[in-house]
């Protein structure tokens, strides 16, 4: 009984590891390369942080439209001077009151109207002795007046403090407001360009480590048919051994070639473990997400001519477009050091909200229009332009270095395509041959007419070719997407993926 249950219980634990397996393969869903690519730009850190380069650069383009409106700012001073501000107006006392003082004792008056109206009608002109004394006083009350009047006048006290509202608004710059939003347009663009830029290296960076990922596990298929096979021989040799019919070293032989062939296979799974981890690196998502690679390496039966990848690049390449795009900055450059050039004038205001101890004969608002040319600033002016001059010719230097260089890229990619269908073809018919060639070998170790070792070349030397033959589709693979990210058009790769065109590997 004791033994049933503990068989019953083994039985048990061997079902529930089975089924943890299973659900641990069930988790490995495949993945196709066009998915793939679609969880990268989703998730891709690289593509995210383009995207805010580019929400930082459109949020300077309107930062710098704003440099159109008008700036409204308040400023408050607290002012402390060596000595209040006072109009001395006695030397004017002075010099008026001897006038009043000669005339109030010695002028004589005539002519003076009557002011009663009870006696103007008979007597509408005062006579001289009364107008005489009527005068003078009326001057020397005057003259007492402005003698008791204040001529030291207070302006403005030493001490006072003031809060404004002040606004400037820009009415003509010369073109320097328009140089600078003309530049920050180009920038935002040029953010653009260079996102575009990193998702056609990011597709190629996929493909080299989703096709790698595909080339690792087809490597391992290989290994496995290797292990598979020096497995079997091991097992031939040692009844063909036991039996007398080859020599016990042919047996070791195969024993050595049998723990070759394990540790291949387990060398090769860690490097596809190691390419698992760069691609899940490259599509942004967890190390425990598990998936299988469903698209098959691949190659295309025929490709368009090296004129045609040319044309595309020199109409879509990013890095062409951003070098447009430095032409029209530096041609903007020139603009704004040419404005340095002209006059700006601005509408400007002031309102005082709150002030202390400040001067009554300060005026509560003032508007008015300024203007500021600068005529003379040694040579800085002119060698600056030189030098934005100078900038334009060095970005059309740049430009036409990068077009010869791009050509040059494209020719050798598709120099490289070509290349690797030749090699292909070749391979398919090495292939072939080396089928042959274990099938033969293995036939004759059988009948004792092969050694194990001859076998085992055979073996080591059909998977060489299988692996090369992977190898030489997985290359393909990468320089076409490396062709069409230089060519300005990445997602052509996709098309290509799915073309009628395309044949994929096969053993």
């Amino acid at each position: 009984m004791k033994r049933i249950q503990l068989i019953l219980l083994l039985l048990s634990i061997f079902l529930n590891l089975n089924w943890a397996y299973s659900q641990n393969e069930q988790t490995a869903l495949p993945l196709s390369f066009t998915e793939a690519y679609a969880q990268m730009l989703q998730n891709s850190h690289v593509l995210k942080q383009a995207n805010f380069g580019i929400n930082e650069k459109e949020a300077e383009r309107k930062a710098a439209f704003g440099l159109h409106s008008p700036r409204v700012f308040v400023t408050a001073n607290a002012i402390q001077m060596a000595n209040p501000l006072t109009l001395d107006l006695t030397p004017v006392r002075d010099a008026i009151n001897p006038l009043y003082e000669v005339l109030g004792k010695y002028g004589n008056f005539s002519g003076v109207p009557n002011p009663d109206s009870k006696t103007s009608g008979a007597l509408p002109i005062l006579p001289d002795n009364i107008s005489t004394q009527v005068l003078r006083t009326k001057i020397q009350e005057a003259q007492t007046k402005m003698n008791a009047g204040e001529w030291d006048k207070m302006i403005q006290e030493k001490q006072f403090a003031t809060v404004n509202a002040n606004f400037i608004w820009p009415l003509y710059t010369g073109g320097k407001i328009n140089a600078a939003n003309k530049a920050s347009q180009i920038y935002e663009e040029e953010a653009g360009l260079q996102k575009d830029q990193k998702q056609g290296e990011l597709l190629s960076e996929l493909v080299s480590r989703y096709y790698g990922l595909v080339l690792a596990e087809q490597a391992c298929r290989v290994r496995e048919q290797v292990s598979e096979a020096m497995k079997k021989h091991l097992f031939d040799s040692e009844k063909l051994s036991e039996q007398g019919q080859i020599a016990k070293v042919e047996h070791l032989h195969a024993q050595v070639a049998h723990s070759d062939a394990e540790r291949e296979l387990k060398k090769a799974n860690r490097e596809a473990t190691i390419v698992k981890r760069a691609l899940q690196n490259t599509m942004a998502v967890s190390d425990s997400s598990d998936f299988i690679p469903a698209s098959r390496l691949f190659i295309l039966k025929s490709i368009e001519d090296e004129d045609f990848f040319i044309s595309m690049a020199m109409e879509n390449n990013p890095q062409l477009k951003q070098v447009d795009s430095k032409r029209e900055l530096a041609a903007t450059g020139v603009k704004f050091e040419k404005s340095n050039y002209l006059p700006a004038v601005a509408l400007t205001g002031t309102y005082d909200l709150a002030n202390k101890d400040l001067s009554p004969y300060v005026p509560d608002w003032l508007v008015g229009v300024g203007l500021k040319w600068s005529l003379f600033e040694g040579t800085s002016r002119y060698r600056n332009l030189q030098a934005a001059k100078f900038k334009e010719d060095q970005v059309e230097q740049a430009g036409l270095k990068v077009e010869e260089d791009i050509k040059t890229v494209i020719r050798k990619l598709h120099q490289q395509l070509g290349m690797q269908v030749e090699q292909l073809e070749e391979l398919d018919k090495t292939l072939e041959f080396a089928k042959t060639y274990v099938e033969s070998r293995d036939k004759a170790f059988h009948e004792g007419l092969s050694t194990s070792t001859e076998l085992v070349d055979a073996n080591l030397l059909l998977a060489k070719v299988k692996i090369e033959r992977l190898q030489a589709m997985y290359n393909y693979d990468v320089t076409l997407a490396t062709l069409v990210q230089v060519c300005g058009n990445p997602d052509m790769f996709l098309e290509y993926q799915t073309s009628n065109q395309v044949i994929t590997e096969s053993f």
